[in-house]
């Protein structure tokens, strides 16, 4: 299952696929490796070309910043790494799994990125894959995937892709070897209006392997019958779920207005 927190505070739940121990939901990693964020931690790329332009709440954006902690964004570079809820921001933020990565450590991967072209369309993708966490710890290591996908004037998809999730929360978070404290939280905001946050954000070992069964990221699915993968779908500068895999559809209002979520609140703490 997973669910839909609204600003009033009623939860939607629908639900979704068959639920499996392990998921392989990654999109082909090779495409996009053309760029890397050296080993770093709170960086981010330069301003990077997308290789289309997305429509985000009537503004046309053709370029992103890609950032280490787990999200991009587009009016500039994000170095928070203790997450808060997204909702309605003046900060659009797209984040498959927003907490603090570090790939300083010994067995960390690079945060990689690239434009492309996937089963005939434009794309943009990120790898974090087999990346850490603060401060340089590799014991545990995620994989995840953003993907964009242009759909034409303006319109575009987003695409979550989870293959591992094994830790939460880096040290600065208050975590302790990778677990509780403020953990990840995964959703996007367009600014103001609408903003969707899965369930499990911000709660201890919800989004792990070995959480529980609704809200393991690898467990479940949205818009997809690959679990681990979740597909959101951009029209005319809102963004709304896609339909579940199961055919259960949203609820008619929700799919028309966009969703929006409980206060966000961009905050960073000091290292």
């Amino acid at each position: 299952m997973y669910q839909l927190f609204l600003k009033t505070s009623i939860a939607i739940v629908v639900s979704a696929t068959a639920l499996a121990a392990n998921a392989g939901a990654i999109r082909d990693a090779a495409l996009f490796n053309t760029n890397s964020i050296p080993a770093n931690d709170d960086g981010s790329s330069p301003q990077t070309n997308l290789g289309f332009a997305v429509n985000i709440n009537g503004t046309s954006y053709t370029s992103a910043y890609v950032n280490n902690n787990g999200n991009i964004t587009f009016a500039g570079s994000l170095s928070t790494y203790t997450p808060s809820g997204i909702t309605s921001s003046s900060t659009p933020i797209i984040a498959p799994f927003w907490a603090d990565v570090d790939t300083r450590g010994p067995l960390s991967s690079l945060v990689r990125y690239s434009s492309g072209t996937l089963n005939g369309a434009n794309v943009f993708g990120v790898n974090w894959i087999g990346v850490g966490y603060f401060n340089s710890q590799s014991d545990k290591l995620n994989s995840f995937q953003l993907i964009l996908t242009d759909r034409g004037a303006g319109n575009f998809s987003i695409e979550f892709n989870y293959d591992q999730i094994l830790w939460e929360t880096g040290g600065a978070s208050s975590g302790v070897n990778g677990f509780g404290g403020s953990p990840a939280r995964v959703g996007y905001t367009i600014g103001t209006g609408a903003a969707v946050e899965l369930a499990g954000s911000g709660i201890t070992r919800a989004f792990l392997d070995s959480g529980p069964s609704g809200t393991r990221l690898i467990g479940n699915s949205i818009g997809s019958t690959v679990l681990g993968r979740y597909i959101f779908n951009a029209q005319g500068g809102v963004i709304t779920p896609s339909e579940p895999p199961t055919g259960v559809p949203l609820p008619g209002s929700l799919a028309l207005l966009g969703l929006g979520l409980i206060g966000m609140r961009l905050r960073q703490r000091t290292k």
